[in-house]
C-alpha cells in the first residue's frame, strides 16, 4: 500500500476514535446530571404530586380514579392509596421499588391476577384484597423482608397454589387474611411470628396434628364458615396452640366443642351456628380467663352440672337460638346464675319447653325451681337439700315428661312400691278404695298412665321399676305428679322391657320433694299395675285400636265436609255446561238468522247486531249525500219516491252472510217478484260500481 493510503486510513482511525470517546464523556454527564438532580429533589422533597391524586405530606390519595396504572409517585410518600382503580401487573413501574419511605399500600379492589412485584421492600403492611391473585410464589414474597401484615381475603388463592415454604423469608409477619379463597387445608409452612390468622368461609374439612405446628405465638384463629366437624379434627389439634386468646368455630358442623381446647389463655370462644347437641362436662375446664362464650344458633335443650365451675371470669354468656329445656337440670344453672348475680350478662336463656314456662327467662323460675332439690335431680348430678348425693343414678333417664318440674330420683330396691316380688297382671290396672290406676303401652319407649280417684288429692307419687333378671339390679325412679291432673307420659324407656308402675295419693301438702311426701303416706298402699313395651318397629294393639277408634269417630265429620265439597262442585260443573250450552245455541242462532226488517221476532236480530251491522232497530234507512252520510228516520209502510237519479245514489248493504239486507214490502203487488232483493237492485239499473259492502 502506497505511504499516502495508510497516512489516510490512520487519520480516519483517530477520528473515530476521538468522535467515541466525546460520545462517551456526554453520556457519562447526561447520568451524572440525572443522578444528581434525583438526588437534589429527594434531598429537597419538592417532586410534585400527580395531577390525579391528592398528597398530604407522607399520605398519598389516588383511590377511585379509575387508575391502570401507577403514577410517578413523591419521594416523601409513605402510605399509598390506590384501592378501587383498575390497576392490574402491568401497571406497577419498576420505580415503585427505589421509593423506600412506603410503609403502607392499599390496593385492593382492582385487577391484579399476580401477586404485585416491584413492590417497595420497606413495606410493613399490604392490602390486596377484592382482586384475582390466584398464587402464592416464595420469590415475590422474598422482596418484602419487613412485611408484619397480609390482606388477602376475597382472591383466587387455593391450597396447592400456595408455594412451599412461601412465608420463609418473612420473619416478621404477624397477621395474615386468607378469608373467602379457596382453601381446602391449613397452609403448611405459615411463619412462627404469626398473631392472627384468619381462613374463615372457605373450604376446609380436615385439621390434622401438625397444621398448626410451631405457631406458639397464635393469639386469634378464626374458622368460620367451613365444612368441620367433629371426626375430622385430631384430638390435639388446638392444644399446640397454648398462647391462643380468642377461637371462632361459627358456622361449622360440630355436634360437640372440640376436645382439648387450649384453656390457659383463651378469653373469647365462638360456637355459635353448628350443630351443638351436647356439651360434655369438662369441656371448660381449666378456663378461668374466659370472658365471652357465644353457644347461640345450636340444638341444646340442657348443660351438664359443674360446666361453668372454672368460668370465674366469664361476663358474657350468649345461648340464644336453643330449645332449652327448663327442669330441675337446669336447677344448678339458675342457682349459678343468682350466685354470680350482675357480673354476667346472659343473652337468650329462655325456656322452650315445658309449655308452662314457655317463653319465661331462666332467671325468673323462682318457684319453680323451689320445688327441685337442692341444685339437682333429673340427671343434673345434682345434691339433696340435706347435702348428701344421691345414692345412685337411675336406670333409666327420662327427661321431666309433660312438662313435669318435679324431681326424679332414685332409689335401690326395699321400699314397698313397688314390689318386684308380687305378680302383677300384664296390662291390667290397679284398684284401690282411693286410686283406679290403667297403664297402655304406646310405642316401644313410651306407656301412658290414667287414673281415677273419688277423693281430691295434693299430689300424686308415681313410681315405675324396670324388671330385670335380678330384683337387686334395677332401681326405682319416682317423680310427684300434681294433684289436678289425671294422666302421665313415660318416656325413654326400654324396648322389650316390662314394668311395674305404683301410684300413691298423697294425703298431706306436697313439701319440697319427694322425701317429704313420703312421710304423709306411710299407711297408704300403692295401687300398682304392670305394662311390658314393644319391640322396636312393632305398633301396640291398644293404640293401633285407638287410633282406629278415633279415625272411626272423625269420619262423619269428613264424610259431611266431603259430601259439601262434591254437590259444591257438581252444582258448578253443571252451571258451567248450561252456560256454555246456551251460549253455543245463541251463536248458533245468531249465524242463521236474517239480517231482514220484517219477519217474525225469532228470525230478527237484536240491538246489538244491528248496531254491529251499522243500522239500528227501526225503519231508518241509509241515505247518502255527497262525501257523507246521515241516517234519516222514515214513516212505517211509507213508499219511498224516487227523486232525479243525479241527486243521490241508494246503496244496497251486502251482510257477510250473503242476505239481503232489505226486502221490500211490497213485493207481493208488483209483477217482478225479485224486485227488494240484490238481483232485483241490479236489474233495476244501479251499475255495480255503486254496491257497497259491510
Amino acid at each position: 500500500m502506497a505511504p499516502e493510503g495508510v497516512a489516510e486510513l490512520r487519520d480516519w482511525l483517530f477520528l473515530l476514535l476521538l468522535c467515541l470517546t466525546l460520545l462517551a464523556e456526554m453520556l457519562e454527564l447526561a447520568a451524572a446530571a440525572a443522578a444528581a438532580a434525583e438526588a437534589a429533589a429527594e434531598a429537597e422533597g419538592d417532586v410534585a404530586c400527580p395531577s390525579a391524586c391528592r398528597c398530604d405530606e407522607g399520605f398519598v390519595y389516588c383511590n377511585d380514579r379509575g387508575l391502570s396504572v401507577i403514577p410517578p409517585l413523591p419521594f416523601s410518600a409513605a402510605v399509598l392509596y390506590l384501592q378501587n382503580n383498575h390497576i392490574g401487573n402491568a401497571g406497577l413501574p419498576t420505580s415503585l421499588e427505589r421509593r423506600l419511605t412506603v410503609r403502607v399500600v392499599y390496593l385492593y379492589d382492582n385487577e391484579l391476577d399476580d401477586f404485585p412485584t416491584h413492590l417497595p421492600p420497606s413495606l410493613h403492611e399490604l392490602h390486596l384484597q377484592d382482586n384475582n391473585i390466584r398464587s402464592l410464589p416464595r420469590a415475590a414474597l422474598a422482596r418484602l423482608p419487613l412485611l408484619e401484615k397480609l390482606h388477602l381475603d376475597d382472591n383466587s388463592v387455593s391450597t396447592v397454589s400456595i408455594e412451599e415454604q412461601a412465608f420463609a423469608d418473612n420473619p416478621r409477619l404477624r397477621l395474615l387474611f386468607l378469608s373467602r379463597n379457596h382453601l381446602s387445608s391449613i397452609p403448611s409452612g405459615l411463619p412462627s411470628s404469626l398473631e392472627e390468622l384468619r381462613l374463615d368461609d372457605n373450604r376446609i374439612s380436615t385439621i390434622p396434628t401438625h397444621a398448626f405446628r410451631g405457631l406458639s405465638a397464635l393469639r386469634r384463629l378464626v374458622l368460620d364458615g367451613n365444612l368441620l366437624a367433629n371426626q375430622r379434627i385430631a384430638d390435639d389439634t388446638f392444644s399446640r396452640l397454648a398462647n391462643l386468646t380468642e377461637l371462632s368455630l361459627v358456622r361449622n358442623s360440630l355436634q360437640t366443642p372440640p376436645v382439648n381446647l387450649p384453656s390457659a389463655h383463651l378469653q373469647r370462644l365462638y360456637l355459635q351456628d353448628n350443630a351443638l347437641a351436647h356439651v360434655p362436662r369438662g369441656s371448660l375446664d381449666g378456663m378461668r380467663r374466659l370472658q365471652r362464650l357465644d353457644l347461640s344458633g345450636n340444638n341444646l335443650t340442657t348443660l351438664p352440672r359443674g360446666l361453668f365451675r372454672d368460668l370465674d371470669g366469664l361476663t358474657q354468656l350468649l345461648v340464644r337460638g336453643n330449645p332449652w329445656h327448663c327442669g330441675c337440670n337446669l336447677r344448678w344453672l339458675y342457682d349459678w346464675l343468682h350466685v354470680r348475680g350482675n357480673s354476667v350478662t346472659v343473652r337468650g336463656l329462655t325456656c322452650q319447653s315445658p309449655d308452662r314456662v314457655r317463653g319465661l327467662a331462666l332467671r325468673d323460675l323462682i318457684s319453680q325451681m323451689e320445688e327441685c332439690e337442692g341444685g339437682g335431680g333429673g340427671g343434673g348430678g345434682g345434691r339433696e337439700r340435706g347435702g348428701a348425693a344421691p345414692a345412685a343414678t337411675a336406670s333409666t333417664t327420662l327427661p321431666p315428661p309433660q312438662g313435669s318440674l318435679f324431681t326424679l330420683r332414685s332409689k335401690r330396691p326395699g321400699l314397698r312400691l313397688p314390689d318386684s316380688s308380687q305378680d302383677y297382671p300384664l296390662g291390667g290396672s290397679g284398684v284401690s278404695k282411693t286410686l283406679v290406676l290403667k297403664v297402655k303401652p304406646l310405642t316401644p319407649d313410651t306407656i301412658h298412665i290414667t287414673w281415677r280417684t273419688p277423693h281430691p288429692a295434693p299430689s300424686f307419687r308415681l313410681s315405675w321399676l324396670r324388671l330385670g333378671t335380678s330384683p337387686a339390679v334395677g332401681s326405682i325412679t319416682e317423680t310427684l305428679v300434681p294433684g289436678d291432673r289425671r294422666e302421665y307420659l313415660l318416656t325413654a324407656l326400654q324396648p322389650r322391657s316390662s314394668y311395674i308402675i305404683c301410684m300413691v295419693p298423697l294425703a298431706g301438702g306436697v313439701g319440697k320433694g319427694p322425701a317429704a311426701g313420703a312421710s304423709m303416706d306411710s299407711d297408704e298402699s300403692p295401687v300398682c299395675a304392670k305394662a311390658e313395651t314393644a319391640s322396636p318397629g312393632q305398633a301396640s294393639d291398644d293404640s293401633d285400636s285407638e287410633q282406629g277408634s278415633e279415625q272411626l269417630t272423625a269420619l262423619p265429620l269428613a264424610g259431611i265436609i266431603g259430601g259439601a265439597t262434591a254437590l259444591v262442585s257438581l252444582a258448578l260443573i253443571f252451571g258451567i255446561f248450561c252456560w256454555y250450552g246456551h251460549r253455543a245455541g245463541y251463536l248458533s242462532a245468531r249465524e242463521n238468522s236474517n239480517y231482514g226488517r220484517g219477519g217474525s221476532s225469532r228470525g230478527g236480530k237484536h240491538y246489538d247486531d244491528y248496531v254491529e251491522s251499522g243500522t239500528k232497530k227501526d225503519t231508518s234507512i241509509l241515505e247518502i249525500r255527497g262525501p257523507g252520510f246521515q241516517m234519516t228516520p222514515m214513516a212505517a209502510q211509507q213508499p219511498l219516491r224516487p227523486k232525479p237519479r243525479e241527486d243521490y245514489v241508494i246503496h244496497t248493504i251486502f251482510p257477510s252472510n250473503g242476505t239481503s239486507l232489505y226486502k221490500s214490502t211490497h213485493h207481493q203487488h208488483t209483477p217482478n217478484a225479485s224486485y227488494g232483493t240484490n238481483r232485483g237492485y241490479r236489474e233495476g239499473g244501479i251499475p255495480d260500481i255503486d254496491y257497497s259492502y259491510t
